[in-house]
């Protein structure tokens, strides 16, 4: 994600658990920091944050459409949330 720099990482890991709770498939066995940067490419102001979110599948393996979608409705969480956007 890139976000502002004042945007405490928590923030972006409470967004990922809240909306962790609405989904039916799976359950967030842990969300985590694996990188937080900010210099040449990243506009002044802004950082870079990079998280990993493990799935606990309920019943069964998810697919990969499931997956995506997951992941679609966590990095929308976080959108919402803290106003970051997605670093390509």
């Amino acid at each position: 994600f890139l976000l502002d720099a004042a945007v405490e990482s928590a923030k972006v890991i409470a967004a990922v658990k809240q909306a962790g709770k609405e989904i039916a498939e799976a359950t967030i066995a842990a969300v985590s920091v694996f990188d937080v940067y900010q210099g040449k490419g990243v506009p002044e102001g802004k950082k870079s944050l990079a998280i990993q979110v493990r799935l606990q599948p309920k019943d069964r393996t998810l697919t990969d459409a499931e997956i995506e979608a997951i992941g679609q409705r966590l990095v929308a969480s976080v959108v919402k949330a803290t106003g970051a956007v997605l670093r390509s």
